[in-house]
């Protein structure tokens, strides 16, 4: 998929992923998906308001995540 975006959960990941962090791999989804870097200013809204979600959603995933049957976030 996009080879910037890395793992974000233990143990590629010695702590728990920040919301910075998670935000960056948000924008780096989106950005692959969407094919710009940078959207046209008619596109920012949009762009910003997935990048939003996929965030949300990686955040959700990562707190519900078992890994050795431990929660990794709590």
């Amino acid at each position: 998929m996009c080879r910037s975006i890395k793992t974000l959960r233990p143990p590629a990941l010695p702590e728990e992923a920040t919301e910075e962090e998670i935000r960056a791999a948000a924008l780096q989804y989106v950005r692959k998906v969407s094919g710009f870097r940078a959207p046209a200013a008619h596109n920012q809204e949009v762009f910003e308001q997935a990048v939003a979600a996929v965030a949300e959603a990686t955040a959700e995933l990562l707190a519900g995540l078992e890994v050795r049957g431990q929660k990794v976030r709590a």
